[in-house]
């Protein structure tokens, strides 16, 4: 018997779906279901590590529009970005044709693999019909005072030769390169993120079905402390420095005060210092620069040095020594903290090597401490001691007390500090959607009215970094005339963040040939928010935070009437293969050297091979490991279902088709296949649903298991039966298109079926087939499990108890225990409390 011909099966089906339009998006939908992967980055061409995502998202696609569902299914691509300008820059070719090929590859390759995309809903970030409205939502936060620019200490990558928002630094080095990340003064573009912080933590409690992990991961970016910012008096500054804390039951613990190098008031300290101590003061920033946030940050020794300036302690009034310490980052409450050593574990090392002061204000109740003998620092709740009026109360109460005290006293103030900063846009490179904005030196920061702004020819800019934008290399470009006064201005010459491009593409997919607006609104509230978003979990703090906040604002401004993008979201596992360059597991990585590229993978073994492969590997939350031996099982596989198949043709395709049977008129053998059959359906279309591809994959290994052993002379006999094993196998076919489309398709057609699956949707099970006369009972002893018992169904007690007791495990577990109760949970468990 002939293999089955993956070669002419696949290109026949993918081109049935395509001249039927099968997966073409209805205008108006009945019974809307939006599933979408996150898009690709075109760089080279997909390895199987790709394949993946975009299978998990083809099963859901198929499986819900089998159910009756209208879906929309897009693709697109993130396409501006630095990695194809670096290819330029190191190939000597243009951004765009570099971009424009791999989008071309990539196409060819997700074609061999009939993924259900609608290609009209196509979008590609990097196209003028999509980044002029890019620039169309950037001038609408900027008219919604969303958008803003300032000079600040920012990061900067000189790998990438520009600057990096703080959620693209990963432990202090570039999340792209790994390569040590440092500051540069510079102005620069925001949009105001934090004006939407409470929001965007309000609302993680309404994605119930988002993994608790990514929650977590944006629970802590955000970062929401309550504390209070308390005044210190600076007498030579002539004003009151500003100090958050999250710990005011420490204030009459303070020894000394610590502010940021970058902090902006250290310039007006440098001014009334002596030289010696100025120097001192630069020298100090100068080697801080030099540093990385994380250095500055992890455990470890601090430094600082002595600003030669005093504060005054706001309760106590005496002398409290000024510090400047890298340690404390400007971009945290007020770049000021107040250093307490007795109770923070950083003061505590930091007065140690500066021979400051250490005071005990809070008592370990258990064990008295002394200040002067400390090893470590008290950092837990206590007992208040050098604390005027309020000595012998637990810390935990002193804690609002003193927030009211210093409020009343016009000492500060209580209030909320954030983690989150305002997310950084601006770029110092080509290959992304200028900022739309123009710089009159009369007029000021006024928005370019010519959308888009494009970029300037690529052989009029510099690409490679020259101390200064490649936009600004373009003298015609950048010289431009104010659309205010009509005199000489410039355009601005930095790029947006390509995450601005992905942080709204999903709203773009509804409505993409709109060239009159954004999208319809009304279009947009038919189809969103996204039913299902699939992706990896390493963009918590990145694209899924920027959308968020984007849907945010776009809802405020009353484009959109939903505040959430994604109602569900999925986070599948990497794929992992041997590395030689490493001599272990990886992620697939070209440059691992462990990469299967798609397209040599679909020519040697079809698409539905690798589908299975992926589905049956592993939960899909998982990382899994691709290896030949999974791939020739799951090939295995599919040809035991072809072969079973082509082995019956002769008697099953002029069979007749029964939808249903009559259970008491079935014979045992009969019934058997058509139970297990209708148990399977059952149990993969719950194990579909909860994303339990794997499972469901094992369940119809089982099927086919006993289909296989359907005996060929019973079914030459017997007509009844033929008909049994047929419906079988259908329903087995059906149910498994959204795992392997086009073997499903093919055999369906060669059993008498005309059209596609779709045309007959998915199948009902026969509930009262699924029913099974045993059942599996769990032995607990004690509570924990210690067996499974299979009875007859609504077995009685007295039996049950029996059969249990006499269980070799059970018995095992007893040995040597006196039994004292038995409590049976019909067809489920028996708990035997033992002594």
């Amino acid at each position: 018997m002939a293999r089955y011909s993956f070669k002419d099966v696949e290109p026949k089906w993918q081109q049935v779906w395509e001249s039927k339009g099968i997966f073409k998006t209805p205008a108006n939908p009945a019974k809307k279901y939006y599933v979408l992967e996150m898009f690709p980055y075109p760089s080279g061409d997909l390895h199987v590590g790709h394949l993946k995502n975009y299978v998990i998202g083809d099963v859901v696609a198929r499986y819900k529009k089998l159910n009756g569902f209208d879906i929309l299914h897009p693709m697109g691509f993130d396409a501006f970005g630095l990695p194809a300008e670096n290819a330029a820059i190191e190939r000597n070719v243009s951004p765009a044709g570099w971009t424009y090929g791999n989008i071309e590859t990539y196409k060819k390759t997700m074609s061999l693999l009939g993924l259900s995309y609608d290609w009209d809903r196509e979008v590609v970030t990097c196209r003028e019909d999509y980044y002029r409205w890019t620039q169309h939502i950037f001038q609408l936060l900027y008219d919604n005072g969303l958008a803003y620019r300032k000079k600040a200490f920012v990061n900067w990558c000189n790998d990438c030769q520009t600057v990096l928002a703080n959620e693209q630094v990963e432990n202090g080095v570039c999340y792209r390169h790994g390569t040590p990340v440092t500051k540069k003064n510079l102005e620069q573009w925001f949009l105001k993120i934090t004006d939407f912080a409470d929001d965007l933590l309000a609302d993680l409690d309404l994605l119930k079905n988002w993994p608790e992990s990514v929650k977590k991961q944006q629970f802590d970016w955000i970062g929401k402390s309550y504390g209070v910012e308390i005044q210190f008096e600076q007498p030579e500054l002539n004003q009151k420095l500003t100090v958050f804390t999250t710990r005011p039951d420490t204030i009459y613990g303070v020894t000394f005060v610590t502010i940021s190098p970058e902090q902006p008031l250290v310039e007006e300290i440098k001014k009334l210092v002596p030289d010696s101590v100025k120097k001192g003061i630069e020298a100090y920033q100068v080697a801080s620069k030099a540093k990385t946030e994380i250095e500055r940050t992890s455990t470890g020794e601090k430094t600082g040095i002595y600003s030669g300036l005093d504060l005054i302690h706001p309760l106590t009034g005496k002398k409290v020594p000024l510090w400047i310490g890298d340690y404390v980052l400007a971009t945290y409450g007020t770049g000021i903290v107040m250093g307490v050593p007795a109770h923070d574990e950083r003061d505590f090392a930091f007065a140690k090597r500066y021979e400051l002061p250490i005071i005990l204000v809070i008592q370990n109740p258990e064990q008295n401490l002394n200040s002067e003998t400390m090893e470590t620092a008290w950092t837990d709740d206590g007992i208040m001691v050098n604390t005027p009026g309020f000595e012998g109360k637990s810390s935990t109460d002193f804690i609002q007390a003193i927030a009211d005290e210093i409020q009343t006293k016009g000492l500060g103030r209580k209030t909320i500090n954030y983690r989150l900063r305002d997310w950084l846009i601006s770029r110092q490179r080509y290959w992304g959607a200028p900022i739309p904005m123009i710089h009159c030196p009369a007029c000021g920061v006024v928005k370019d009215p010519n959308l888009p702004v494009r970029l300037p020819a690529e052989n009029k800019v510099q690409l490679k970094p020259q101390g200064k934008t490649p936009l600004e290399t373009d003298e015609s470009w950048l010289n431009t005339t104010c659309p205010s006064c009509g005199g000489p201005a410039k355009r601005d010459p930095d790029t947006m963040d390509t995450f601005m491009c992905s942080s709204w593409y999903y709203l773009r997919y509804a409505d993409n040939k709109n060239s009159e607006k954004l999208f319809d609104t009304e279009i947009a509230n038919t189809w969103l928010p996204v039913d299902q978003y699939i992706g990896g979990a390493e963009h918590a703090v990145l694209h899924l935070l920027y959308s968020r906040f984007i849907t945010k604002a776009l809802h405020r401004i009353g484009l959109v009437g939903f505040t959430e993008p994604f109602t569900n979201l999925f986070t599948q596992g990497m794929v992992t293969m041997f590395s030689p360059k490493t001599g272990k597991l990886e992620k697939m990585s070209k440059s691992k050297g462990n990469v299967v590229p798609v397209g040599e993978f679909v020519r040697e073994w079809g698409a539905d091979t690798g589908r299975v492969m992926i589905l049956f590997a592993a939960p899909p939350e998982r990382d899994f490991e691709w290896t030949n031996e999974g791939v020739a099982g799951a090939n295995r596989f599919l040809n035991r279902i072809w072969t079973f198949v082509q082995d019956n043709l002769d008697l099953l395709a002029p069979a007749e088709f029964k939808s249903q049977f009559e259970i008491s008129q079935l014979t045992p053998d009969s019934f058997k296949i058509y139970q297990k059959t209708h148990q399977t359906v059952k149990k993969v279309s719950a194990d579909l649903n909860e994303f339990k591809f794997n499972t469901a994959v094992a369940a119809f290994m089982e099927l086919m298991n006993d289909l296989n052993k359907t005996d060929r002379k019973s079914l030459e006999e017997s007509e009844e039966f033929q008909r049994v094993i047929k419906h079988c196998i259908v329903r087995f076919l059906e149910v498994f298109t959204p795992i392997a489309p086009h073997i499903s398709e093919e055999l369906l057609s060669q059993l008498g079926f005309a059209g596609t699956v779709f045309d007959r949707g998915w199948p009902s099970w026969h509930e009262d087939a699924t029913v099974s006369d045993t059942v599996s009972i769990v032995i607990q002893i004690n509570g924990k499990l210690r067996g499974n018992l299979d009875v007859a169904r609504d077995s009685d007690d007295e039996s049950v108890k029996k059969l249990a007791l006499e269980n070799e495990q059970a018995r095992k577990f007893l040995a040597g225990l006196s039994v004292v109760k038995l409590i049976v949970i019909p067809n489920k468990l028996i708990n035997i409390v033992a002594k």
